[in-house]
């Protein structure tokens, strides 16, 4: 990885500023200058035809893509997974597991803790374990049967298996037990995702003083807003510790849901994600999630009782949709895609484009058509 790389005529853009008609010049995978001229030659020369330079995209909550899930639990299905994600521009995720049976989740948590990326693939930044410490009351396309109380015994052994790769868990803090759970996983350095849940708002504040920072795809399978209980979408949009995942594919949120999150929240709380499901990127049809079946169509993926299944949206997308519902600039939408998830992970070489970060990068024109997808400085996709 010593090929030195020179990227021209692009506007960067970061989360808090952009600068027009810069020059990139990367070395040994790493951005080491930034100016409006670069007199050095690099080993392979990119004209970036005055479109736009973001940090590469984040997902930190994605179940499958190509065909495959994070639950297949091998490696092969995992670099398919990896290898179909550049294309939107996604450089980085959270490879995601869902309620099962522990010993299927304990299988895809080994077959990760082994996995190595190949350089022409997204890398896997580590995984989310959404469940299965979740409220029966709100599973959702999680089956019911594997739903289970949380124990730290039981996440210590799973944190092991892994290699130390659990950067995420979405639980219901409300559940017995759920409370020290929360402290336990926050003082270990766990982003806590408060979802699937029924708790109160005051539950929902409780969990954020122990330590919870995040919220799972806002309005989905959470107790909803009333204005006698306000519910986990009151406490997730009315507290500020907390970020918020949502997935705008315009099934899952009504597009003025969007908006209205946004303008509460503001950028700097929302981290877009897909949720998608092994369906993304395959023609339409009926396809397992769990060892359930999900019928996929232009609607989206739904179990046969008519629940939401996931998401087959695609990064570029979300960013086209967000803009569209909101009309937020490109900084923030820099914000929503990476940044946001980066911080949240303390990664602080990525989710931005300056000196010293991983050049992690995606060059999108202004109706986000992804042209070129680059990882470490190497391009994976255009």
């Amino acid at each position: 990885m010593t090929q030195t790389v020179k990227i021209k005529n692009v506007h960067v853009v970061n989360a808090n500023d952009t600068k027009m008609n810069q020059e990139v010049y990367v070395e040994q995978g790493k951005i080491v200058e930034i100016a409006s001229t670069i007199n050095k030659e690099a080993a392979l020369e990119i004209d970036g035809q005055g479109n736009y330079l973001f940090p590469g995209f984040i997902d930190m909550h994605i179940h499958g893509s190509a065909g495959v899930d994070t639950m297949d639990a091998t490696p092969e299905t995992l670099h398919e997974m990896a290898k179909s994600l550049p294309k939107e521009g996604v450089t980085g995720f959270l490879a995601t597991t869902m309620t099962q049976k522990p010993e299927s989740i304990e299988k895809a948590l080994k077959n990760i803790a082994e996995f190595e990326n190949n350089e022409d693939e997204a890398e896997v930044l580590g995984v989310h374990v959404e469940g299965p410490f979740i409220s029966p009351k709100r599973v959702g396309a999680q089956p019911e049967e594997y739903v289970i109380l949380p124990t730290v015994e039981r996440f210590n052994k799973w944190q092991q298996l892994s290699g130390g790769k659990i950067k995420e868990i979405t639980m219901a803090p409300e559940v017995e037990g759920g409370f020290e759970f929360v402290k336990e996983l926050a003082q270990q350095g766990i982003i806590v995702s408060i979802g699937h849940s029924d708790a109160s708002y005051e539950e929902v504040e409780k969990a954020m003083q122990l330590g919870a920072k995040q919220a799972t795809h806002l309005y989905n399978q959470m107790r909803p807003f009333h204005h006698r209980d306000p519910g986990v979408v009151g406490g997730t949009l009315m507290i500020d510790e907390i970020k918020t995942e949502i997935i705008v594919d315009f099934i899952h949120s009504h597009p003025k849901a969007v908006e209205f999150a946004y303008r509460i929240k503001g950028a700097s709380n929302i981290i877009l994600i897909t949720d998608a499901m092994r369906a993304k990127g395959v023609p339409f049809g009926d396809y397992d999630l769990g060892g359930q079946m999900v019928h996929v169509t232009e609607k989206g993926a739904h179990l046969p009782n008519g629940a939401l299944a996931g998401s087959i949206l695609t990064m570029d997308v979300a960013l086209k949709n967000m803009q569209q519902a909101t009309g937020c600039s490109f900084e923030e939408l820099v914000a929503m895609s990476s940044t946001n998830a980066a911080n949240q992970m303390n990664l602080d070489t990525k989710g931005r484009v300056e000196v010293g970060a991983d050049a992690d990068l995606v060059i999108l024109n202004k109706d986000f058509t992804i042209q070129k997808t680059i990882k470490k400085g190497k391009v994976i996709f255009g």
